[in-house]
């Protein structure tokens, strides 16, 4: 990818992030960019296009932090709840895909698709490390929500306080118990 591509997914995820699917267009990512409209097409030939390929990215790159942080931290719901909690605590303050998912029956497909990946990938990876599937969608529903409500709120102390109790009560199964259950 070049760098001008890249720059492009950086000023769209950072619109996105603010204002979802609507909240950009072509022009004012060129202008966020510093080239011509016609480039941004160029790289990315429609909307659609682009906000797909940038949830796509967003998605491969979480993959890999959350393994990461895995690697570090065996328990996933302290992962999932500090990676949320890091982006509250960033200047974008929202993960994309949950400002996308929110609106996704509204989305043009190829977004959709991509937006349901990252949480599809995230509900895989939570029930692998041993939470039981019902755990794992309450988990992500909890620390989405805790987003939503801790900027509408304009009050990030919100999240903490919505998924500290996650933390202190729920357990994945021993690694060999939740392999057997996720076959």
């Amino acid at each position: 990818m070049s760098d001008i591509a890249a720059a492009i997914m950086d000023a769209a995820e950072r619109r996105m992030r603010r204002g979802g699917f609507n909240g950009f267009s072509f022009r004012e990512i060129a202008a966020d960019v510093g080239v011509k409209s016609s480039s941004v097409h160029y790289h990315f030939p429609t909307k659609e296009n682009l906000a797909a390929a940038v949830i796509k990215r967003y998605t491969t790159e979480s993959a890999e932090m959350f393994e990461r942080e895995l690697a570090k931290e065996a328990n996933p719901v302290k992962v999932w709840v500090k990676a949320f909690r890091v982006t509250i605590h960033s200047q974008d303050r929202m993960c994309p895909c949950a400002v996308l998912g929110g609106s996704s029956q509204d989305l043009p497909p190829e977004v959709a698709t991509e937006v349901k990946r990252f949480f599809k990938m995230c509900h895989d990876k939570l029930v692998e490390r041993g939470l039981p599937s019902d755990e794992a969608s309450h988990l992500l529903s909890t620390i989405t929500g805790a987003q939503v409500v801790a900027n509408a709120m304009n009050d990030l102390s919100l999240y903490d306080s919505a998924t500290r109790e996650f933390i202190k009560t729920m357990k994945p199964a021993p690694a060999k118990a939740a392999a057997r259950r996720a076959k």
